[in-house]
């Protein structure tokens, strides 16, 4: 089977160039924003900022050394509040297991344990503290 050549942009029929040009154009300036974001060292929660939330409000929070700030419940820091990068976290933060059970589903699990909570490797972070209610 032969590889079917492109044409140049040039010579494309002019049905063609009304759908690429746009298309490359937004190609162009979602890289420049995405460029911009990496050396203003800004990022944002899409979640938050879809929910509806200022793009102040969505701003995401991160430490001296770039790494995204998360609350005890996993959430990822946007309001500026003190928060711990994801793999600074360790049993005493918790009060409760299910608390930090939580807190380990939600920043990765077994798959990605950075803060050792889950020691023995059986899905279940930090057995010791009480089995009290999620806070």
């Amino acid at each position: 089977m032969a590889i079917p050549k492109l044409k140049p942009l040039e010579q494309a029929s002019g049905k063609t160039k009304s759908i690429v040009k746009p298309v490359l154009i937004g190609i162009i300036v979602l890289l420049l924003g995405a460029f911009g974001l990496e050396m203003s060292n800004n990022d944002f929660d899409l979640g938050s900022l879809l929910g509806g939330s200022s793009l102040e409000e969505s701003r995401v929070s991160r430490d001296t050394e770039g790494n995204v700030l998360f609350d005890k419940a996993g959430n990822i820091v946007t309001d500026g509040s003190l928060g711990k990068g994801a793999d600074e976290y360790n049993c005493d933060d918790f009060a409760t297991q299910p608390e930090a059970q939580a807190f380990f589903l939600k920043v990765g699990g077994t798959g990605n344990d950075v803060n050792n909570l889950d020691g023995d490797d059986d899905g279940e972070a930090c057995e010791s503290l009480p089995q009290g209610s999620q806070n």
